[in-house]
């Protein structure tokens, strides 16, 4: 495998640094534990989410070379390191529910159902991309998969989760709006609205705070005097846990158990997964806010490492299927890349195309 392993672990997550305990309120009485729903075969679905994971690391890893390479532009932000965050939930949806995400989505975007060679080809802003290459890397939609995008601002996408979810509810439809955002959102006056009104109306609405402890280059301590969102969301009156964001298995469950709690009608529920981006922000961004130790210390907790060791203890896969699924995935992505380079631009002619009216008459 091309798999980096670093030293194993089975540590919880890294302590907040205020030292506080997380909240669990309305939630079970532990964090999520590793291990499978009933009636999910084991090593079977363990390869299904090792081989989701690996693509989207492959995906990204191909990004940093074409962006190096000046193939594609603009701003892009890197998933790698929180792959058990989209893999995980993702597997606790259904094609019907409705997924909101934020700038950070080639992962949700990928877990989710839409194509490498779809997105490779938005990235470079071709036509053949996902949002016919006006969105770029942080604005991918696909309403077919009912993924309504990424979005640039901060917190932005969560009031706009939180009116999908309404519509659901005023139509009487038995899904759920899951809505990804960071830790840095929950200082936006967008999550506690959204948060107050989904309890409120009580709305099938899954909040997912990915904790990656920075907002940009601002550490989670230096911006909110709790660092504790589970227990700051359950203020809400929504049941609300933390859980290790880097054991994608943890998640899965932790994720099913949230959203069948969200489906029986019992309203909003929280989930704060504490993970890592071991990137900087963006590509842009030079990175001179964290100390390499610590950087080196969540990489030991890479949640692909964790998942194929424990594989392995399990006696599974063999080396012959990962590579397998390796070549399969180096295929793909070699594929979208190929796609995306001979796909056409948009011609200048349509460029105003959904940008103006094409009426010319008086609006009344």
């Amino acid at each position: 495998m091309s798999v980096a392993r670093p030293t194993r672990t089975r540590k919880d997550p890294a302590p907040s640094k205020s030292g506080k305990k997380t909240a669990t309120t309305g939630a079970p009485k532990r964090n999520a534990s590793a291990g499978l729903p009933a009636g999910r075969p084991g090593t079977g679905h363990r390869m299904d989410l090792l081989e989701s994971m690996l693509r989207i690391r492959r995906f990204e890893e191909r990004c940093v070379e074409l962006y190096s390479a000046a193939e594609i532009r603009g701003f892009v932000h890197l998933y790698i390191g929180e792959e058990a965050v989209a893999v995980g939930v993702n597997e606790a949806l259904t094609p019907e529910d409705a997924v909101v995400s934020t700038y950070r989505e080639h992962g949700h975007a990928l877990a989710r159902g839409i194509t490498a060679e779809a997105v490779m080809a938005e990235m470079y802003g071709r036509t053949t991309g996902c949002s016919g290459g006006r969105g770029g890397s942080m604005h991918l939609f696909d309403a077919s998969r009912r993924f309504y995008g990424g979005s640039a601002i901060v917190a932005g996408g969560l009031p706009l989760a939180a009116g999908l979810a309404l519509a659901d509810r005023m139509r009487g439809e038995s899904r759920v709006t899951c809505c990804f955002f960071g830790d840095g959102a929950f200082a936006e006056g967008e999550f506690h609205e959204t948060a107050n009104l989904a309890a409120l109306w009580s709305l099938p609405l899954l909040l997912v705070c990915e904790n990656n402890l920075y907002a940009m280059g601002t550490a989670l301590a230096r911006e909110h005097a709790q660092t504790d969102l589970a227990m700051r969301a359950a203020s809400y009156g929504m049941p609300a846990w933390a859980v290790d964001g880097m054991d994608v298995e943890a998640v899965e469950q932790a994720a099913r158990r949230a959203v069948e709690g969200v489906r029986s009608g019992t309203g909003p529920h929280f989930l704060e997964l504490r993970t890592y981006r071991f990137r900087a922000h963006s590509m842009y961004d030079p990175d001179r806010y964290r100390a390499k130790a610590e950087i080196e210390q969540w990489k030991s907790r890479d949640p692909i490492n964790r998942l194929m060791d424990r594989m392995r203890d399990n006696g599974e896969p063999g080396e012959k299927e990962l590579a397998r699924i390796e070549q399969q995935i180096t295929a793909e992505i070699d594929r979208a890349v190929e796609a995306a380079e001979q796909a056409p631009e948009e011609p200048v002619e349509t460029l105003l195309r959904h940008v103006t009216s094409a009426s010319t008459g008086v609006v009344s």
